[in-house]
Formats: structure tokens, sequence, C-alpha cells
């Protein structure tokens, strides 16, 4: 139904793109496939070619039995000294969002089940040498805090392939 090799259902953070869009273009991937700046809810998703409307409709249901919330990135975190992230707070409604998801979708689980303990986070960068993103942690911390109201989540479509991923559609938390 939809083109690309995968979708993923994200939180886009408009609000964090001063912050990280120079960093995200020079050292993650996945911006310069057109992935903005997001805390991921459920990656890798059902096939874009299998995007029904009863896909759809099941997964507005599981996102509407999360009420909106403000977050905030008050703090950059690491995993090893190979990612620089940001960290939301609070983190438990993206929790939240994902349990609910996946719920509704258990052949899918999170980044294919590869890890435990989900954290929820915005990457910053993951292609560079430690020297290089910690300078990018420093510049990066000069923006924090930043928030922004939650009001939906968005599925998104895409490949390996530059400015290839497009949101297919918005899809609003409950009230």
């Amino acid at each position: 139904m939809f083109e690309g090799t995968d979708s993923a259902v994200v939180v886009a953070v408009p609000a964090a793109e001063a912050a990280v869009k120079e960093h995200r273009a020079r050292f993650d991937p996945a911006a310069a496939w057109g992935v903005p700046a997001h805390v991921t809810v459920l990656y890798p998703f059902v096939p874009p070619a299998a995007l029904d409307e009863d896909v759809l409709r099941s997964l507005a249901d599981a996102v509407r039995t999360v009420p909106r919330f403000r977050a905030g990135w008050n703090a950059t975190g690491w995993f090893d000294e190979d990612v620089l992230w940001l960290a939301p707070d609070p983190a438990e409604p993206f929790r939240a969002l994902t349990k609910a998801v996946f719920r509704a979708f258990p052949d899918y689980p999170a980044y294919s089940g590869e890890f435990q303990d989900l954290m929820p986070h915005l990457t910053v960068a993951r292609d560079g040498t430690p020297t290089e993103l910690r300078a990018v942690e420093r510049q990066v911390r000069g923006h924090l805090p930043i928030s922004m109201l939650v009001t939906e989540v968005q599925l998104m479509c895409g490949s390996d392939a530059p400015n290839s991923w497009r949101t297919i559609r918005d899809i609003p938390l409950s009230a």
C-alpha cells in the first residue's frame, strides 16, 4: 500500500531540530534518509506493503490508550561511547506508547527484540569518534532544555535511500 522497505511508529520532536539537526546530518544516517528528530515508539513495524486500513485502525486504537503529555529533554545520555542521545522526561509515556503498540502488534517487537530494556531516547549522533561525539554533546547541552506537548505519533515509511522516509499518517493520542 505504501512505498519503502520499512515502517516505524515515532514521536517526531520538531522542538529539538534546532539543537540536533546539524549534528544528525553529520553523525546519524537516518537523518539523510529523511527521518526527523524523534523518539522511536516501535521499529521495525508492519511492512509498508501490508499497511492496510485494518492495521491503521488497530494502530490508532492502540495509540489512543495513551493521553497526550508534556515532555522535556533536559539531559544527554550514552549507549556505551557509540551513541549520544537526549533523554526524554518523563520517559514513561513513551514506554506506554511502545507497550500499547506492541500489545496490538505482537509480531513486531521493538528493534526486533534485540534489547531487553527499552530506553526511550532521541538519537543525536552515532557515527563518530568519541572525541567528535563529546564535542557534539557539549554543543547540544547549550540548547537544553527542550520541551513540547506530545499530541500524536507519526507512522513513517521509507528505506535507506536518501530522503525516502515520509509520514504516512499522524495518529493522535487521547485528549
